[in-house]
């Protein structure tokens, strides 16, 4: 895998509320493959799943470091980032 480009680390949200965090290089594709039941194993059978945070990284390394952060948040902390993302996604939008 390159060490360098386009990674993100994304926060999705399922239809039993839970919480899955994940890192990729293709962000629609893997939010397809997610919805599809395929993907991860922890979301099989609870989607379909609703982005609620993503991250662009350059590197590799910074990437996978956010996503081992991102993973140990806890529920109220990702609940929390997942509305400031929506506000300041909103607020981009208007």
């Amino acid at each position: 895998m390159k060490k360098s480009g386009k990674f993100f680390v994304y926060l999705v949200s399922c239809k039993t509320g839970a919480f899955y965090a994940g890192f990729t290089v293709d962000l629609k594709k893997r939010l397809e493959l997610h919805n599809a039941g395929r993907g991860a194993k922890f979301l099989r059978g609870k989607g379909p799943v609703e982005l609620v945070y993503a991250k662009e990284y350059r590197y590799l390394k910074n990437a996978l470091k956010a996503e081992i952060n991102l993973k140990k948040l806890k529920r109220g902390q990702k609940e929390k980032l997942a509305r400031e993302y929506e506000k300041k996604f909103a607020t981009n939008l208007g």
